[in-house]
């Protein structure tokens, strides 16, 4: 399943900067995950500060949602 990312980021990009498949995009307040990019690896999980990154079977829906939309909102996160 894929990551996704909670109101409790911090953007600080620390998952962007671990991730081998630039997943992240990058909104004023946030990240959120492409889940079409996202390969499941989990290492942005242990690396985020805030703890606001989680496997999709295990968020809540609305998160889930949020990152699929707002991937393809924002632009990719360097």
């Amino acid at each position: 399943m894929p990551s996704v990312v909670n109101d409790s980021c911090i953007l600080c990009l620390t998952c962007a900067s671990v991730c081998p498949v630039a997943a992240f995009h990058k909104g004023d307040t946030q990240v959120a995950v492409d889940p079409d990019t996202c390969i499941d690896c989990g290492v942005c999980i242990s690396e985020c500060p805030a703890g606001a990154i989680s496997s999709s079977d295990e968020a809540d829906e609305k998160w889930v949602t949020f990152n699929a939309e707002k991937s393809k909102e924002w632009p990719a996160a360097e």
